[in-house]
């Protein structure tokens, strides 16, 4: 009998289910997309029950459209939008505010003071992490000092956090299961990457009382079992893992020097450190790959806020395009030479800038700039803004020879050319690109028996298309050249 494994990936515009076979094969994938809510300048939320039950609904749909009972799902996997914050009642599962968005800003002043009073050492030192508004640990705190009576209820033990990976698990067990994974943990700023417990001189730092936080476990492992009026069945949860750290999983980088990019709402590139925890140089992130048997894998991190999300600007927010796929014919007629630069620092720039308060500009506008010139700026930024962070991790001593792409824009040729022209790598899309889901997937599959290790699992990836560069190396460097000057002027420094 075939064992499916149902993977769960909850995103930051959506909710998705994917079903599996133990090839890898998709046979059955269900979306469906949220509100997103932007109460202010910076500020970003969720509606945490909205994610829950979008996330209930697509898990339906992916077994219905598999054709599939639940009996026949060996195990579920979930990976998640990272940072995300949570904090709901214990005795009732309700949240106490809208879930704060990753992406979010609000406590920028915040982070600034803290870094100001020299506190920024010791929180790389302990998490991999700098001080910024993006990590939970200061969501969760502002939270708690902006909900009436949510601190001191907070210290009695009354309330609870997660990352979405929990709030899932909760409420997919009754409340049964309060875990999260060492990969969800390692973006708090609270957790110690090195003694992998949570910490208590960040707990004390970032005034997070400690009775509010899940306890984490590998990311293959037993987080409970779901109640069976969810899906008709009890099926274990066993794997989790943060969407980039899925994606590695999934893109089957588990070798020192292997690395992937994904593109979604924003990109991330992670490159694996092996048992070494690397201290960047040049503001990238020393973070986890993955943790299995109780033995943690690093790697460091670039993190862009903004790449899938500035295609969703310019068809929502302008509405220059109608839906994305519009994007490839403006780029192939326009061409790479492009003099617009579209730098999409909606909510402040991440990595190696990490600069909260820039804010987005369009520049290099003529009266001979149209739509296509605008829209062929928007896929270029996203290259550019992968150049930031190649540039760093290469200045950090690492040598990246090839790119592994996954991601809703990996699926776009012109984007992937202009990636591998841009970068001067050979970029590897897979043959499945869902590499998020299949990644938690894989976790589940450990745990369940389903694969026997991870070479087992490398032998399942297949790259589709390999791009390589031919642009010449003038025309590189003076097209970088322009994003870098477009950079410069958005940043407060």
């Amino acid at each position: 009998m075939t064992r499916y494994l149902l993977a769960i990936d909850q995103g930051t515009t959506s909710s998705r289910a994917i079903v599996f076979d133990p090839t890898g094969t998709i046979v059955g994938v269900a979306q469906q997309e949220f509100h997103q809510y932007f109460p202010r300048d910076g500020w970003v939320e969720h509606d945490a029950v909205e994610i829950w039950d979008s996330t209930l609904t697509v898990c339906r749909a992916a077994l219905e459209k598999a054709a599939i009972n639940a009996t026949d799902v060996a195990g579920i996997g979930i990976t998640n939008q990272r940072e995300t914050t949570v904090i709901w009642e214990r005795a009732s599962g309700k949240p106490i505010h809208h879930a704060i968005v990753w992406q979010d800003r609000r406590t920028a002043s915040w982070c600034t003071k803290l870094k100001e009073d020299g506190f920024e050492n010791a929180v790389v030192e302990r998490t991999g992490l700098l001080i910024d508004p993006y990590f939970s640990a200061t969501k969760i705190s502002w939270i708690l000092d902006h909900v009436e009576g949510a601190r001191d209820r907070a210290e009695a033990g009354e309330l609870a956090f997660g990352t979405v990976d929990s709030w899932l698990l909760w409420n997919l067990t009754g409340g049964r299961s309060h875990y999260t994974d060492a990969t969800n943990a390692s973006r708090t700023a609270l957790f110690n990457i090195h003694t992998q417990n949570w910490d208590d001189t960040l707990l004390d730092l970032f005034r997070v009382p400690r009775q509010l936080l899940p306890e984490v476990l590998d990311c293959a492992a037993d987080f409970g079992t779901t109640d069976r009026e969810w899906l008709g069945a009890e099926l274990q949860v066993a794997g989790i893992a943060g969407d980039q750290h899925a994606a590695l999983i999934g893109q089957a980088c588990f070798e020192p020097g292997m690395a992937k990019s994904t593109y979604g709402t924003g990109c991330f590139l992670m490159l694996n450190t092996g048992d070494r925890a690397l201290r960047s140089e040049n503001r990238l992130l020393t973070t986890m790959s993955y943790r299995l048997d109780g033995q943690p894998t690093y790697a460091v991190e670039g993190s862009i806020f903004v790449a899938g999300a500035a295609m969703q600007w310019l068809r929502d927010g302008l509405g220059l395009i109608r839906h994305a796929g519009e994007s490839l014919a403006h780029a192939e007629r326009v061409g790479v030479e492009n003099a617009v630069y579209l730098v999409p620092a909606f909510t402040g720039l991440g990595a190696p800038h990490w600069d909260p308060h820039a804010r987005g500009a369009i520049m290099g506008l003529t009266r001979d700039t149209g739509i296509g010139e605008i829209v062929t700026a928007g896929l270029q930024s996203v290259c550019y803004q992968t150049k930031d962070l190649v540039r760093a991790i290469q200045n950090d001593g690492a040598r990246l020879e090839s790119l592994r792409v996954d991601g809703g824009m990996a699926v776009n040729d012109w984007v992937m050319q202009f990636l591998a022209d841009i970068l001067n790598v050979t970029v590897d899309r897979p043959r499945i690109t869902e590499t998020t889901a299949l990644g938690v997937a894989y976790l589940a599959g450990l745990q369940t028996g389903v694969y026997g290790s991870l070479e087992e699992i490398s032998r399942l990836w297949e790259c589709e298309r390999q791009f390589r560069s031919d642009m010449r190396p003038s025309l590189r460097e003076s097209l970088y050249a322009g994003w870098l000057d477009a950079v410069d002027r958005v940043c407060n420094r």
